[in-house]
């Protein structure tokens, strides 16, 4: 049930994803796999924010799953993720620890580590991700073992905002190398590789950096992927070097691409850059 529920996932159309899972709701299925479904759906209403619909949806589940079931895992994680959502954080993190202890006991490495994921999100602490990715890391499940890369990044972006920028490198490349070793996932690999980069030009490494960000852009162009930051990036990349020709065509571009709306700091910058005051 649970590969299955995944592959009904499209993140990008989440009507679609909601049609898909109310279908198999109509079909003649036990009420455990009712539950985990109805989990979906609450997850569906949490991600479009109508969080009331979505508690009511997991109260639903809760009914019809049996205490040491998936579907109990699949309640506390997703509870857990509409409270985060909602704001609040502390009374998600008790729902993600229920959540690795039930998936534990039960053996369910993949519901355990995305349950540490989710833990790591709300707790400043880096016990969260390191459990996360012992667990995976010990998996023979490559659906398991591709969580070590979004593990690895969270806490690079931890480290990072903490002032430890050494460190932070050390697990964006950890990242970066997890990626590359899960198929199928291109843009995953280069906004890791985005990381990387960032955290090379603020240590001095702009050269480096350029090196993989100018990788990266040229993966988007050929894949007809539009992403601003690349390009604000490789702008920043230039400018350290004092190209500043290079740095203002960059900065252009990604001018062109980033809303203004959601990175208003970062557009004067980008404005600064390409030369337009």
């Amino acid at each position: 049930m649970a590969d299955e529920l995944r592959g009904m996932w499209d993140f990008a159309d989440l009507t679609a994803t909601e049609e898909r899972f109310r279908a198999r709701l109509a079909e003649p299925i036990t009420d455990a796999h009712r539950a985990e479904v109805l989990t979906q759906l609450a997850r569906v209403e949490g991600l479009r924010g109508d969080f009331a619909v979505g508690h009511q949806m997991l109260a639903d589940a809760e009914a019809l799953a049996e205490p040491d079931s998936a579907g109990r895992v699949r309640v506390f994680l997703e509870r857990g993720r509409l409270l985060r959502s909602s704001g609040a954080e502390q009374e998600a993190l008790p729902l993600f620890t229920a959540a690795f202890v039930l998936a534990g006991h039960r053996g369910d490495d993949y519901l355990a580590v995305d349950a540490a994921h989710m833990a790591a999100l709300v707790d400043s602490s880096e016990e969260w991700t390191q459990r996360g990715v012992e667990l995976a890391r010990r998996s023979d499940d490559p659906e398991v073992r591709g969580w070590i890369g979004a593990l690895m990044n969270n806490l690079g972006w931890a480290l990072h905002e903490a002032g430890r920028p050494e460190e932070a490198l050390r697990a964006f490349e950890q990242a970066l190398e997890a990626r590359e070793q899960v198929p199928g996932q291109p843009y995953e690999v280069e906004i890791a590789r985005y990381a990387v980069a960032k955290v090379m030009r603020e240590l001095g490494r702009a050269a480096e950096a350029a090196e993989l960000m100018g990788r990266a852009v040229e993966w988007a162009r050929g894949a007809g992927v539009a992403d601003g930051w690349f390009h604000e990036e490789l702008a920043e990349d230039y400018a350290a070097l004092g190209w500043r020709v290079e740095a203002a065509e960059q900065a252009r571009v990604a001018l062109g691409l980033l809303d203004a709306n959601q990175a208003p700091g970062r557009v004067g910058r980008l404005r600064e850059l390409a030369g337009l005051g």
